[in-house]
């Protein structure tokens, strides 16, 4: 996330074809963080260019709410990730015993 939270980074990671490889990686990947990873990423590369004054995104202001909000929704995905995590645990355990 450091290399892209600045214009000069992301415009870096655009030019590698950073998008393809993750796009490819994401088709295959079955890890719930690791897909959550690529997603971001692929959305901090596909989207829009924030505007003057955001060019450096560890700096800008984000209002409390909605740092809030971001926070829930992070803890919702990281109790995502260890359902899956479990189940899968789960799953070969029960692979091992038939």
């Amino acid at each position: 996330s450091q290399l892209t939270a600045t214009k000069a980074g992301r415009h870096v990671v655009r030019e590698k074809g950073t998008y393809l490889i993750l796009r490819e990686l994401h088709r295959w990947e079955r890890e719930p963080d690791v897909l959550a990873a690529c997603e971001k990423l692929i959305q901090v590369l596909i989207g829009d260019e924030p505007g003057p004054g955001m060019e450096n995104l560890l700096e800008v202001d984000v209002p409390e709410e909605v740092e809030q909000e971001l926070q829930r929704l992070d803890r919702e995905e990281e109790e995502e990730e260890e359902r899956w995590r479990r189940e899968q645990e789960e799953q070969r355990q029960e692979a091992r015993g038939s």
